[in-house]
This record gives structure tokens, sequence and C-alpha cells, in this order.
């Protein structure tokens, strides 16, 4: 009988890495992100459990969409209230609070369950080069998206 390899949590290393999203596109960065958060890319990546690692995005302004999404591309979010949905376009969301952009982008990419929901607080994204995440030593990782106009 086969049985599922369960790393010990307890000894897990956990690594912090700093991604640098200016002039990368939406999609394929948020791909490699929810990716590390999952720990998909390590030998020791289970399923059902957090195996995965910190991430700081930086510059998160700098974030690119391709063709008409800037002027097409819908946000929505709703107050709970009847009547209460706000829609926003990506280039007056981008305007407003770039980094949601992003984090939206990761979270639907994540479990939706408490698992997701653990994996999404390991996100940091900020707007400018500097974070406050020097202290846990991150290493820089390049994710090259494909180069090209906008």
């Amino acid at each position: 009988m086969n049985k599922t390899h369960i790393p010990p949590i307890a000894t897990l290393e956990r690594q912090w890495f700093v991604v640098d999203a200016a002039d990368q596109r939406l999609g394929r960065l948020a791909t490699e992100i929810a990716a590390t958060l999952r720990g998909k890319k390590k030998p020791t990546f289970t399923p059902h459990l957090d195996t995965g690692d910190f991430v700081i995005v930086v510059n998160a302004e700098k974030l690119v969409v391709t063709g008409r999404k800037g002027d097409q591309k819908l946000y929505r979010r709703h107050s709970g209230r009847p009547g209460g949905m706000k829609t926003e376009t990506f280039n007056k969301l981008q305007a407003r609070i770039p980094e949601r952009i992003l984090e939206q982008a990761v979270k639907g990419m994540l479990p939706k369950n408490a698992l997701g929901r653990d994996l999404f607080r390991k996100l940091k994204v900020y707007v400018g080069p500097e974070h406050p995440h020097a202290a846990q030593n991150p290493t820089t990782l390049t994710i090259q998206t494909i180069p090209g106009d906008r």
C-alpha cells in the first residue's frame, strides 16, 4: 500500500523571496508567485500542507497588462448592501491601490479553503522599491515574463 509522504512541518525551512514587479506581466507573475507560495517547486510539496515560502513583491505600481486590458479589465467589489456593487478599471485601480491588483490575481490562484488563506498571508506586496522585511534576509527571485510591447 502506498502512503503519502508527509514532510516534518516543524523542521521545514521557509525562505523569503523578493520579486521586483517592474515591467512584469500580471498573470505570468501571479502564477509564479502562487507556485512559490504553495511550494510546488520543492521536493517536499504536499497538496494539503503549507510547504511554501514567503514572497515579498516590490514596485507593484509598475505592473503591466497587454493589449487594451488597462481600459477593459474590470475589478468588482461589493459592500454587502443592496446595490453595493462597485466596478473599477485596471488603470483606475492601479492609480488608487496598485497592490490590490496583484493580491487579487494571486489569491484567485490559491486553494479556496483555510489552506489558501494561510498561504495568502505569506504574500507581502508593496508600492515602491522598499520593504520592511530586511531582517529576514530575503533572496531575489527572478521571474522572467515575456518581453515586448504593452
